[in-house]
């Protein structure tokens, strides 16, 4: 058994500025979400039995209660933005499990779902589907692992420690020392993708870096201005590592809610309208 996890949000843009505009007969811009839909379809129809997309429901989340830079629905065009709701009630009348994040968000949703998919002992594989680096600390070992579905690529464990220089768990460190501008946190001043790596590499966690950069032994680049700057940030990179841990303590259901059993008779009205019918396996 293979369970298929979706990041709805990337999906969406994704579409959404990949298609050219298409309007319902109420006017409303409805191209990504059938975009999305239609390629959700195609996943089923090539094999997927259990599957569950999670949304941004509402963009914020409980990290902008911690650093006020974090990314905001400021500045997302209305028309992608009006489509989130669309796209939940899309996926859910197709019979598609679907988590629309309010006080989380669906990188978090996801997370928890690997996490629960990962401990049934049936399924065979874990595939989250998003190439966002934040899910690469959900990765282990080849039985969860990220697609990036635009250029079928797999990452496993081996892929990220290739990609990132660090393992999985070592992750939300790396992202608090480089930052992610994506997410709207800057990571600390002189760190880069080589020096966390080369650091991290050999220390795993930012609580295990000597302050003493002179027991570091690792090739990196002006160590002593690193060591003083995490020093003095170092209360900072704990908060940056806090926004960048995913959380897993999300109730998500079990992976038989997952398992895609038809379209409901919701869909057949709405499916009109973005004219996707599907056919029930």
């Amino acid at each position: 058994m293979e369970v298929h996890l979706i990041d709805g949000t990337y999906e969406l843009f994704r579409h959404y500025y990949a298609l050219p505009s298409a309007k319902d007969p109420d006017g409303r811009e409805v191209a990504a979400v059938r975009g999305v839909v239609t390629s959700v379809l195609g996943m089923i129809t090539s094999g997927a039995t259990h599957v569950g997309v999670a949304t941004d429901h509402i963009i914020e989340s409980f990290r902008n209660r911690l650093w006020s830079g974090y990314k905001t629905g400021a500045g997302i065009e209305p028309d992608l933005l009006g489509q989130f709701p669309l796209l939940e009630e899309a996926l859910a009348a197709l019979g598609i499990t679907v988590w629309p994040m309010v006080e989380f968000e669906a990188d978090d949703a996801l997370a928890a779902a690997a996490e629960m998919a990962a401990r049934d002992t049936r399924v065979d594989r874990v595939i989250i589907c998003t190439p966002d680096k934040d899910l690469a600390q959900c990765v282990r070992g080849t039985r969860v692992v990220q697609m990036d579905r635009r250029t079928r690529t797999v990452r496993d464990e081996a892929g990220v420690i290739a990609r990132f220089g660090v393992p999985p768990e070592s992750i939300p460190d790396y992202l608090a020392l480089v930052g992610d501008a994506a997410d709207g946190y800057p990571g600390l001043p002189g760190w880069g993708a080589k020096s966390a790596a080369a650091v991290l590499a050999r220390f795993h966690h930012l609580e295990a870096i000597p302050e003493d950069w002179r027991t570091w032994s690792v090739n990196a680049a002006s160590p002593a201005r690193l060591a003083r700057t995490l020093a003095s940030e170092r209360q900072q990179a704990m908060l940056f590592r806090r926004l960048a841990t995913l959380r897993t303590d999300i109730d998500v259901g079990s992976v038989d809610d997952l398992r895609w059993q038809g379209p409901t008779p919701a869909f057949a009205p709405l499916a009109a309208r973005l004219d996707a019918v599907p056919k029930a396996r």
